[in-house]
């Protein structure tokens, strides 16, 4: 009875170290993780599309196959004249479309701002289309999007993070091979927000890990802190800096100085 027993610890002692038992714990925990990653990209897929109806998609995607497929191809995958649109989200949609960047009127440096082609219904249903087709970044939520926030940490995260390419005051400015900073003044809150979420043309990603909702909320407040205030010391001159400043003194100052005294010495001889 002692060996009989024994024999059986032996057995299940060599079956837990079995190779067929490692390879078995390594299945178990890759379904594991794979299933908790599935369900955690089916509940973000639905938190970005919350709102859009079926309905809502189908119509999206109608309005995609007549306008955008040309480019990015019928399921967005993207084409040769147009990047895969698959994880951009319903806010990069609001943001090309809704300010007329999209569709494109032809190649170059990058897509220019034009008068909107769609209604805002067409344009939310493109966007729900889209974040169909892959988690993206949601449009904002509008408590983000009031100009009430703290406007001086606005400035401050706005001069550390937008400033070196669309200037302090928002003016915008050059970039390399034709491309620019667009100006800043007059955009609505919700294309702000969402240029900051995804990145359009040569701007960078800011998402919610780089900088808060909270903080872009700050960031538009500076700016339409800025809009609604003029500039303290008169003619600004665009904003454009201490070179466009010095340029008029050089023209205009020193103009008037050299005409006063050429005038001067006239006047004398």
């Amino acid at each position: 009875m002692f060996s009989k027993r024994s024999s059986t610890q032996k057995k299940r002692a060599v079956g837990r170290r079995s190779p067929v038992a490692t390879v078995s714990l390594i299945l178990v925990g890759l379904l594991t993780t794979g299933g908790a990653y599935a369900l955690f990209t089916s509940s973000a897929t639905a938190e970005t599309s919350s709102g859009s109806s079926q309905a809502n998609v189908n119509e999206g995607k109608k309005l995609f196959a007549a306008n955008c497929a040309t480019c990015h191809n019928v399921n967005g995958s993207g084409t040769t004249a147009g990047p895969s649109l698959i994880g951009v989200g319903a806010a990069s949609v609001d943001f090309q479309v809704g300010t007329g960047r999209m569709p494109g009127a032809a190649n170059g440096p990058q897509a220019l701002k034009k008068p909107v082609q769609f209604t805002d219904q067409q344009i939310q249903d493109m966007a729900a289309y889209v974040a169909s087709l892959g988690t993206g970044p949601s449009e904002p939520e509008a408590q983000y999007l009031q100009g009430n926030a703290n406007a001086s940490k606005g400035a401050e995260l706005f001069r550390i993070n937008c400033a070196m390419c669309h200037n302090v005051a928002g003016a915008g400015g050059a970039l390399t091979d034709g491309k620019f900073a667009p100006a800043l003044k007059g955009v609505t809150s919700k294309h702000i927000y969402e240029a900051m979420l995804t990145g359009p043309q040569n701007m960078p990603v800011f998402n919610d890990l780089n900088i808060t909702p909270q903080d872009k909320a700050d960031i538009i407040t500076y700016l339409k802190y800025l809009e609604k205030n003029p500039s303290p010391g008169g003619f600004e001159l665009g904003n454009l800096g201490p070179v466009s400043e010095g340029l008029f003194i050089w023209i205009f100052g020193l103009g008037a100085i050299v005409a006063i005294t050429v005038w001067l010495t006239a006047k004398s001889n």
